[in-house]
């Protein structure tokens, strides 16, 4: 019976996008003027193809938002050389921005068609993928069943399950078995993801780490970074990143207490959505302290107290100008943000309670001395005036987390090692199709 009302469920999911499908220009164009979408290419998200397909074997990878694209940028790197031709779709025009910014001739960029039968069905029937690789936590139900009916294999890569995506999923089995069933092979950040996925009916999963461990540290442009520190100076730094509504008052307020301690003290202040900051510099108005910000080109003066930079791609730049790194949606929000970035750029960890999201790697900077976390504005303050006075406590921790972190590495290594008897047969296709038609079939393309 369960069975029954699964399927039925998938059916009216797919039947409701069939009847939404015509309807969806409106919501693009509204999600276009906001800038969350190209209008230039809003075709692909109907499933129609910028370019042609190459010749050859064709890997589909997908990342849903920067995060994810930036966490497999090294899988792409390493299948890029393995000679097989890849499609790389993702979901905002910031991670499309990145990603084209680092990829090679030999992959193409595409917007994610919509999760609705026709956008998939045009999109698979031209790009005719031989594999398909998502990242992280993307489950969309028509994508996954398209897939299946074609008999291309998936596979889940970096793949975690949050607290509140487990629940919702455990809530109806049936349907998370009709779903993840499909699945060829999850590839889990963790134990604990990977059990989630095996309860929830995913046929062979395995923890093999995370990705996002292997990037290596942020990339900073040298111009821009010394040009931030002639302004900053020898200023004690901290950082409040990837924070959400309400965490910027809370640190605004961090600020003003530590300023009795430390009159120079400079707070940078990174929001996880940019397009907040005219929320946020209201929000902070009733504080008495100057407030700059990137997007307006203002410089850092010795009187400016709080810097929001608000802008995309330039956390490592942010990390690299800071001493101690608090990490935002863990005091006012719930799951945390993930430490890995601010570690490899030297920054001591502090971060609030709810860190659930990210629940194993603070764990291990936990047990290692490498973070500390704080229950309230009021410990928030005490352990960044602690460090911040305290070279050698700030020099243990930030070594501390550098040590638990580079422990945590090999996710890239063990990833390729998992994804290779789907990959092997390609690469033996692509050298075959090399040696027979004299030429690389990705040139076809002519690169982006």
């Amino acid at each position: 019976m369960s069975d029954i009302w699964a399927h039925t469920t998938l059916r009216l999911y797919r039947g409701f996008g069939s009847i939404l499908y015509p309807f969806t220009g409106p919501f693009l164009r509204a999600r276009a003027r906001r800038g969350k979408e190209d209008h230039t290419r809003r075709g692909e998200r109907y499933g129609y193809a910028s370019w042609p397909r190459p010749p050859g074997p064709l890997v589909w990878l997908h990342a849903a938002s920067v995060g994810e694209s930036l966490a497999i940028m090294p899988l792409i790197k390493r299948m890029e050389s393995f000679g097989i031709s890849l499609v790389l779709t993702t979901g905002t025009v910031t991670s499309a921005n990145i990603a084209q910014d680092r990829i090679s001739e030999r992959t193409i960029h595409q917007y994610v068609p919509m999760d609705m039968k026709r956008a998939v069905g045009r999109f698979l029937d031209h790009w005719q993928p031989d594999l398909a690789i998502f990242a992280e936590s993307e489950i969309w139900p028509t994508t996954i069943q398209e897939l299946a009916k074609r008999n291309i294999p998936q596979n889940l890569v970096n793949a975690r399950m949050s607290d509140r995506s487990n629940k919702r999923w455990s809530r109806r089995t049936a349907l998370a078995q009709a779903v993840f069933g499909n699945l060829s092979q999850v590839l889990a950040q963790s134990e604990t993801d990977a059990e989630r996925f095996t309860r929830l009916g995913a046929p062979r999963v395995q923890a093999v780490g995370n990705l996002k461990i292997d990037v290596g540290t942020p990339q900073i442009d040298p111009a821009t970074y010394h040009a931030f520190k002639s302004m900053i100076g020898n200023r004690p730094t901290w950082i409040a990143a990837s924070t959400h509504e309400g965490e910027e008052e809370s640190v605004a307020q961090v600020h003003c207490m530590l300023t009795e301690h430390l009159p120079d003290l400079l707070t940078i202040i990174v929001p996880r959505h940019p397009d907040r900051v005219d929320d946020i510099l209201h929000s902070l108005s009733k504080f008495q302290v100057e407030i700059a910000t990137r997007s307006s080109g203002d410089i850092i003066s010795p009187s400016t107290g709080v810097y929001v930079g608000d802008s995309i791609g330039e956390m490592g730049l942010y990390f690299g100008l800071a001493e101690v790194a608090f990490m935002g949606k863990s005091l006012k929000s719930q799951g945390g943000q993930n430490p890995i970035e601010p570690v490899m750029s030297h920054a001591a960890i502090l971060s609030g309670p709810y860190v659930q999201n990210f629940r194993d790697t603070y764990q291990a900077l936990l047990e290692s001395g490498g973070a500390r976390l704080v229950k309230d504005e009021n410990m928030l303050a005490g352990h960044v005036l602690h460090l911040l006075r305290n070279p050698h406590d700030l020099h243990a921790m930030q070594t501390a987390a550098r040590n638990t972190v580079y422990q945590m590495t090999g996710a890239l290594e063990r990833t390729i090692a998992a994804l290779d008897p789907y990959i092997m047969p390609l690469r033996v296709q692509a050298g075959l199709d090399k040696r027979l038609y004299g030429e690389d079939p990705v040139s076809a393309h002519g690169g982006q």
